[in-house]
């Protein structure tokens, strides 16, 4: 009788050990983007700035700190082709299952490209890194898995809003050749295969360079998630409202469900798994917005899929992180 009071008191101290993991991985991320919500709706912060700030994080901050974390690896001992291969594949086949089933399901056939564009798109390099970091103490396997996934989600993306296109109207050959340049151009990318070349050539930088770029490093976490906050526009989520709480299932429960337990299977864990639920489960990328704007579309539907994947992935990344704490996998 006591051995079983015993047994169930240590099952429910570990759930509890668990479910504190998971918490102190996911609600200081959230607090941070609740922080720059507020510091814009006080106008601390307006929209000039926010903008600023956000092509600030993407075109500095983020990668640089890519490049450190990186460059201070043995290439050697990081790199991992399976791990790629299988982002790669699973993304690839994420996109095609969402686009084959919402083209043959889904009515509005306006809002097609939106729709698949903003189920399958995850914020791989703000919240991804953001996440790992909070858990590891640095990107981890994040480099790896953007290799994987972010040219295949820009690719993709360019494919399914030029063929889906409001009104039958295709984009010219100059918006996608210049997308397609966007996608070579990708600081976040640059920033890796610089990384990966200083990893590959060993280099040691000198205190006088490697503080400079610690310190901004240090900056792309915290600011990022302040102007992913700050950037909010949570009326426009409740317009459309039941194609936005489809995608959002879609993007937190269903792809993480579906392509985990491959991860798993292959034998992926501790960081390589994280980053694996972070390019399956993470909220929808604002860049979706800007990109659907940008090629013709309303922007309605992936703006309020950006808020509602961000708002809930609270509780589905703990969720998620939880099953994986106690099942001993990370």
């Amino acid at each position: 009788m006591l051995r079983k009071k015993h047994t169930r008191h240590k099952k429910e101290c570990d759930y509890l050990e668990h479910l504190l993991f998971s918490l102190n991985a996911t609600v200081p991320i959230f607090i941070l983007m609740v922080l720059g919500y507020l510091l814009k709706i006080s106008k601390v912060v307006d929209e000039p700035f926010v903008k600023t700030l956000n092509s600030f994080n993407y075109k500095i901050t983020l990668p640089v700190l890519l490049f450190r974390d990186i460059a201070e690896s043995n290439f050697y001992e990081v790199w991992d082709t399976a791990y790629v291969l299988y982002c790669f594949f699973a993304t690839l086949a994420s996109i095609v299952i969402i686009w084959i089933l919402t083209a043959l399901l889904y009515k509005n056939k306006a809002c097609i490209g939106e729709f698949v564009q903003g189920s399958y798109r995850s914020s791989a390099a703000v919240l991804g890194i953001a996440f790992i970091q909070n858990i590891y103490g640095n990107a981890g396997m994040a480099p790896l898995m953007i290799i994987g996934t972010v040219p295949l989600y820009n690719i993709a993306a360019v494919i399914i809003l030029t063929f889906t296109r409001p009104g039958g109207e295709k984009p010219g050959k100059n918006l996608i050749l210049s997308s397609l340049k966007g996608i070579i151009t990708n600081p976040i990318i640059i920033g890796i295969l610089l990384g990966m070349g200083a990893s590959i050539l060993q280099l040691k930088f000198p205190p006088i360079v490697a503080k400079p770029i610690g310190s901004i490093s240090s900056l792309a976490t915290p600011l990022a998630l302040i102007g992913l906050g700050a950037g909010f526009e949570g009326a426009k989520a409740i317009k459309k409202i039941r194609p936005t709480i489809v995608a959002t299932l879609l993007k937190l429960m269903v792809l993480p469900l579906v392509f985990l337990p491959l991860a798993v299977m292959l034998g992926f864990r501790d960081e390589k798994l994280v980053a694996a639920l972070i390019m399956l489960g993470a909220p929808t990328t604002v860049s979706c917005y800007i990109m659907a704007k940008n090629m013709g579309h309303e922007g309605v539907l992936t703006s309020g899929i950006v808020v509602a994947t961000t708002f809930f992935s609270s509780v589905s990344l703990t969720f998620w992180l939880f099953i994986l704490k106690s099942q001993g996998m990370i």
